[in-house]
């Protein structure tokens, strides 16, 4: 197993590589599944065996499969060390395939779709068991697609569950360990589309309307990138920032016991699309798109009232009703189901009796956000309220499970379909949005997300070329921009972050919020390899330059750990702790999150994790707002640990009773 080391150690080692300009160097990867002592056992334990073992040593039911493989080359791949999920479709599913396409033998399918055969049936990243997970994504595979996992049951088989990937394929063997991973044996081949994904939405014989109005729009258009070809390669060590600048951590790391930065080496252009069914829209008494369009109207005139009567036949414009409607379903990033809100295996470090775990993200729609919650473990949009009980109900996202057999996964994107009529309407502005809203620092740039996503791997930082991450403008000597995994001793919100390194000057576009007057904030984590940071807001400082080396219980701000006693003397103390360290600009972290296993470690009881005030000001919805962040420290080893960051409404922070700490 990868040996656990803590953060500080960890950055010590990235911080060190910033420094120092080193010779590139091989790495010796280490596998998290290099034994059977930590994976759930399964029908057939293959404790010595490598996955293209175990498919040898069942010839009987995967011969077929192992000879496509052996054309592609990818089973001497499986013989290696490594970390594989290998869907592997029994002879059955491979002599439906040919009869499908009209191969009479293995030896008659092109190489090149053998190629393609085998990638879509791997995931190279990590091993998935199906007791770690649901429903929803397992990653992408080695074909650069999501391989997602839907549950159902069986009624001829005492109901059973059964599993399935993407839907159709599905698992008639699955867990068996090996040595480099685990093999699920599948009845189907794994379905697979080129499409982009207006062209796989217009494939859903069950979303005519929302089509025709996707590409009435031309907001299709809008949908159709995938590689950015401009994105330049890398140079033959694989770790160069760019010429004159080369770096790795290999020597360091490996000395600490943690792997070293990976730089993303492709940048791609990824959607989600929430769609209605016919079916829902003709519970509104909407058939047909010219209704759509008059529902449209309703609905943004009422929101943008002077803009009403203006643009209704300009169908592309992006202020006509029937445009923002649409564009309000579209966010520029891939979200499977069930990474919308955080990966489901960090969900057990959220407090749910405290409130529902959350996420907002920017739409397509110029000005607008989306809420997301999972209460009840189900997903909603624009839901307002606490588990069971909510104010505002909300639009529900269907599972796989729940959405039919249409492929709805593709190279540049996922959509999902909703319960009902998606919309951004006064109600949604000025009630469910009448919140604190807290991004996490990876959902400021879809390219968080779209390249090289998830990171799986506890141990890796992975690193991002300046000029190519949307909403973000870095400058600097020597900067670096880092995402770290979701190793759990991380005293992070949602288990992960970005480290922003070296003397740099970070300028970060703002998501939009409804029209007010916010109270602006960020999380951090504090340490003394942390710098001192000049906060700005549309270039107006923020203040005195903030010391992020400074612990919680430095007098300058006052962090005293909570009386746990349930009295009313006890909330009035813990009331007054959090008065007198938010008079000096600070706050402590949310206590609806905590680190690792334990509860007690609820961020808020942590003594480095804070929350810093950068200001107070109006926030008009027309217009853009940027966060400038310059380290004012001339120590290229000194970096700015971004945890999230914080719009808050004066409605919450000055409301009578009291902000909440979740």
């Amino acid at each position: 197993m990868i040996t656990k080391i803590n953060n500080k150690n960890w950055m010590r080692c990235f911080m060190v590589g910033v420094s120092l300009l080193l010779s590139f160097s091989p790495l010796l990867l280490t596998s998290c599944v290099d034994n059977d002592d930590d994976v759930p056992m399964s029908r057939y334990s293959a404790e010595k065996m490598t996955a293209a073992e175990f498919l040898s040593d069942n010839q009987e039911r995967v011969s077929s499969f192992i000879s496509i493989l052996q054309r592609s080359g990818y089973y001497a791949m499986l013989s290696t060390y490594g970390n594989y999920t290998v869907f592997a479709p029994n002879n059955e599913a491979i002599d439906k395939y040919m009869a499908n396409n009209n191969y009479k033998s293995i030896e008659d399918i092109p190489e090149a779709v053998c190629d393609t055969l085998s990638r879509t049936h791997i995931i190279k990243t990590k091993a998935w068991f199906t007791t770690e997970i649901s429903e929803g994504s397992l990653g992408m595979n080695m074909a650069e697609t999501f391989i997602t996992l839907s549950i159902n049951t069986d009624a001829e088989n005492n109901n059973a569950v059964v599993h399935f990937a993407n839907k159709v394929a599905r698992m008639v063997e699955y867990d068996d360990s090996v040595s480099n991973g685990v093999v699920h044996i599948v009845n189907n081949i794994i379905p697979r589309t080129s499409d982009k994904l207006p062209d796989v939405i217009a494939a859903d014989s069950t979303a005519t309307i929302f089509t025709q109005a996707l590409f009435l729009t031309g907001m299709a258009d809008s949908l159709m990138a995938y590689i950015d070809n401009n994105y330049p390669e890398w140079g033959a060590d694989k770790a160069s920032q760019d010429s004159a600048y080369t770096w790795n951590l290999s020597l360091k790391c490996k000395a600490e016991g943690a792997d070293p930065i990976q730089w993303v080496q492709k940048r791609y252009f990824k959607f989600t699309a929430f769609v209605e069914p016919d079916s829902v829209y003709k519970k509104h008494g909407i058939n047909n798109i010219d209704e759509l369009i008059a529902h449209a109207k309703k609905v943004y005139d009422a929101v943008y009232p002077t803009d009403a009567g203006k643009y209704d036949n300009d169908f592309r414009n992006r202020k006509n009703p029937l445009n923002r409607f649409i564009s309000y379903h579209l966010i520029d990033r891939i979200l499977p189901y069930d990474e919308v809100i955080m990966r489901k295996d960090c969900l057990k470090h959220w407090d749910q009796d405290l409130c529902d775990p959350e996420e907002f993200y920017e739409t397509m729609s110029p000005g607008t956000i989306m809420r997301f919650c999972y209460p009840n473990e189900k997903l909603y949009i624009n839901r307002k309220g606490l588990k069971g009980n909510a104010e505002i109900e909300g639009i529900r996202v269907l599972k796989p499970s729940e959405s039919g057999l249409s492929i709805q996964d593709c190279p540049n994107g996922i959509y999902h379909y909703i319960d009902d009529i998606l919309e951004y309407s006064t109600e949604v502005r000025d009630e469910v949005l009448n919140c604190r809203i807290r991004f996490d620092s990876t959902v400021l740039s879809p390219d968080f997300f779209n390249s090289d996503r998830p990171l799986y791997d506890e141990n890796h930082l992975r690193g991002y070329r300046l000029d190519y991450i949307k909403n973000w403008k870095v400058m600097g000597e020597k900067a670096v921009i880092g995402l770290h995994g979701e190793g759990p001793w991380w005293q992070h919100y949602k288990s992960n972050g970005i480290t922003v390194s070296g003397i740099f000057d970070l300028t970060i576009k703002l998501p939009p919020v409804p029209s007010g007057t916010y109270e602006i904030r960020t999380g951090y984590t504090a340490n003394a390899e942390r710098g001192v940071v000049q906060f700005y807001l549309n270039n107006v400082p923020c203040g005195i330059p903030a010391d992020l080396r400074i612990m919680g219980n430095d007098p300058s701000i006052g962090w005293v750990a909570d009386v746990t006693a349930e009295t009313a003397e006890a909330r009035n103390a813990n009331k007054a702790i959090d008065k007198a360290m938010h008079n000096r600009g600070y706050m402590k972290g949310m206590d609806c999150y905590w680190q690792g296993a334990a509860k007690e470690n609820a961020l808020r009881n942590l003594v480095n994790n804070l929350r810093y005030v950068l200001t107070t000001q109006y926030l008009d919805e027309n217009e853009t707002y940027y966060l400038r962040c310059r380290q004012v420290l001339k120590d290229p080893t000194c970096y700015w640990s971004f945890d999230y960051l914080e719009l808050c409404p004066k409605s919450v922070y000055g409301s009578p009773e009291g902000e909440d700490t979740h």
